[in-house]
C-alpha cells in the first residue's frame, strides 16, 4: 500500500492546493491511500463538516485534527456525522468524535488512522504515549497498516513517540509546526517516521499567516487579525510504502509541490 499523508491544510488556499495538486501526485507516486491533517482548513483555525466533506470529495480518505479541533462549533455538533475524521485520542472521555478509525479503500484494503496531541508547550491532555499505544494495539487486531499523526509542538516529544511506537505501527508522522523537517527515515523495527510533514498553503507567510501582521505581533506584542496569507501556495507531505501483510514500512519520501 502506498500512502500519501498531506501536511496541515491551511485555509481555502490550502484546500485549493490539494484540489489542483492531488491528482498529479496520486498518479506520479501510484498512491492508494490519501490522508491529511485538516485542523486549519477553515480560515486557518479549525474545520467545519462542510469543509471536511469537500476534502473527502476530492480524494482524501482520512482526515486528522489537532489542537484546533473545536474552534468551529459546527464540528463540535457535527463531527460524528462526518466520515473518517479523527480528533486527538487523548482528549478527555465523553467528548464527541473518535481518536482512531479504520479507513476502507474501494478495493477492500483497510488501514487504521490514529490522532494524538502533544503535551509539551501545549494543553495538558491525557498522556499521548499511552493513548497512541492503546489505539494502535486496538486497531492492529483488525488491520496490519496503522498510521499515527502526532500533532505536537516539541521535536523531542515527536522523536520519542517515533521510537516508542517503532515496530508497533506503520508510520508516525508529525504535524502542527507547519515547517517540513528533513529527518524522514524507516526506524529499525519497520516504522516510518518524520518529525513534521509541513504545511499545505501559502509558503510566503509565517506558518500560513500574513507575514506583515505576524511580524507586527512579534514587534509589539499586541493582538492582530488571524489572516491567512495567499502568496506562493504549495503542498507538503510524505509518501509511505507499506507491506500490506505485515504493516511494516518499506520506505518514506518527503513531498513538496508548488501550485502554478
Amino acid at each position: 500500500m502506498r500512502i500519501l499523508f498531506i501536511g496541515d491544510i491551511v485555509g481555502s488556499i490550502g484546500r485549493t492546493c490539494v484540489k489542483r495538486l492531488l491528482p498529479g501526485l496520486r498518479e506520479a507516486h501510484r498512491i492508494d491511500l490519501v490522508l491529511a491533517n485538516g485542523e486549519n482548513a477553515a480560515g486557518g483555525l479549525g474545520a467545519t463538516p462542510a469543509i471536511l466533506q469537500d476534502l473527502f470529495s476530492i480524494g482524501i480518505h482520512g482526515i486528522t485534527m489537532g489542537n484546533h479541533t473545536w474552534r468551529k462549533r459546527e464540528l463540535v455538533e457535527g463531527i460524528d456525522s462526518v466520515g473518517s475524521v479523527v480528533r486527538p485520542a487523548n482528549y478527555p472521555g465523553g467528548v464527541p468524535g473518535k481518536g482512531s478509525v479504520i479507513v476502507e479503500l474501494p478495493d477492500g484494503r483497510r488501514a487504521g488512522l490514529v490522532n494524538v496531541l502533544g503535551r509539551v508547550y501545549m494543553e495538558p491532555y491525557d498522556n499521548p504515549f499511552e493513548a497512541a499505544l492503546r489505539e494502535v494495539e486496538r486497531l492492529r487486531k483488525e488491520v496490519a497498516v496503522v498510521v499515527v499523526d502526532f500533532h505536537a509542538e516539541a521535536t523531542a516529544e515527536k522523536v520519542a513517540m517515533g521510537w516508542y511506537l517503532d515496530g508497533r505501527c506503520t508510520a508516525v508522522v508529525g504535524t502542527h509546526t507547519h515547517v517540513q523537517t528533513a529527518d524522514e527515515r524507516v526506524l529499525p523495527q519497520g516504522t516510518a517516521y518524520i518529525t513534521d510533514l509541513g504545511m499545505t498553503g501559502p509558503f510566503d507567510s509565517v506558518i500560513g499567516l500574513d507575514r506583515k501582521l505576524s511580524i507586527q505581533k512579534f514587534l509589539t506584542g499586541l493582538p492582530v487579525a488571524h489572516t491567512v496569507a495567499t502568496e506562493r501556495p504549495g503542498l507538503c507531505g510524505a509518501v509511505v510504502e507499506a507491506d500490506d501483510a505485515t504493516g511494516r514500512a518499506l520506505s518514506i519520501e518527503r513531498v513538496v509541490r508548488m501550485m502554478d
